[in-house]
């Protein structure tokens, strides 16, 4: 950690204690305070939930404690999601930088790894997880981690078209050491991958879902603070999901797979896209850790 400084148990708790109170009367969870605490010194979760830490005359901490405070304030005041603040998060075994240029990796969206890994248990095509494989809207570049931790043989393909997003993208490839199985490039989905057409071994996107007139009741911290590009899914939410599905099979190999985040209630149009496509096979709706049905996969015929 890079330390800027140190600060006494006391003042931590005078501040930890301050903190509760401002984000309790901003109706936010109090337990943000715990995960800025955390990420902003080396504490562990234990020592501070107990408060063995009052004790020490000095902990380190990443930034001085009105500065801490400033943050704070942006985040009660202007709804800035603590992730940017802090400019990391957590997402499987990960910490991945993020700023306002990437969507913040949700924790749902880790399971898509863990259906891509079944996905490929159940394919007809023995070859996949050797095969190369496609993350379309990178963002982070936290999935196309995801898939080139879980299947290390691997060609790993990002697209994104923000070349912010892509350079996020490439310091968490690197920093987690996967640089040279991860190949990024910039362009409008599919288009920079024309060079792939017929082999690749699967297509896993977490895509722009959201009916555009919804955008305006999402929370403060999605609508005004994460990028919309990655957000407006166009009139119906559709747009991207449409596309995806009509051209992936130009790509896919037999047997190979799609695998899609959408929004709950959205299940039973795309299920009827793929069917009505009639390219794909073995379509199924798959749950999140709610049962709701988040993601919808199916193979190339």
């Amino acid at each position: 950690m890079d330390s800027q400084g140190t600060i006494s148990g006391q003042e931590l708790q005078q501040w930890y204690d301050w903190a509760k109170q401002e984000a309790v009367s901003a109706h936010i969870s109090p337990s943000e305070v715990d995960w800025f605490v955390l990420a902003m010194t080396p504490l562990d979760s234990l020592s501070l939930r107990l408060g063995l830490f009052k004790e020490r005359s000095q902990i380190p901490i990443n930034c001085p404690l009105p500065k801490l405070s400033q943050l704070w304030q942006r985040r009660v005041k202007e709804r800035v999601p603590l992730q940017y603040l802090v400019g990391m998060t957590p997402w499987r075994r990960f910490s991945l930088k993020v700023s306002p240029d990437v969507l913040i990796p949700r924790p749902e969206t880790e399971l898509i790894i863990d259906f891509a890994l079944k996905a490929v248990q159940h394919s007809p095509n023995p070859h996949l997880s050797s095969g190369h494989w496609v993350d379309l809207g990178t963002g982070s570049g936290a999935i196309a981690l995801g898939l080139a931790d879980s299947f290390p043989q691997a060609t790993i393909h990002a697209v994104d078209t923000s070349i912010e997003a892509l350079t996020i993208a490439q310091e968490n490839a690197l920093k987690e050491g996967f640089s040279s199985q991860i190949h990024l490039y910039q362009g409008s989905w599919w288009t920079p991958l024309q060079h792939l057409q017929g082999q690749v071994s699967a297509m896993v996107s977490n895509p722009p879902y959201i009916p555009t007139s919804l955008l305006s009741q999402l929370q403060p911290e999605v609508k005004e603070h994460e990028p919309i590009l990655a957000l407006d899914g166009g009139h119906e939410g559709f747009d991207a999901i449409n596309y995806l599905i009509d051209t992936s099979p130009n790509y896919l190999i037999s047997g190979g797979i799609f695998l899609v985040e959408m929004m709950a209630g959205q299940g039973e149009k795309i299920s009827k896209l793929l069917q009505e496509s009639s390219r794909y096979q073995d379509i199924n709706l798959l749950p999140d850790l709610a049962g709701i049905a988040r993601f919808a996969l199916a193979y190339r015929c």
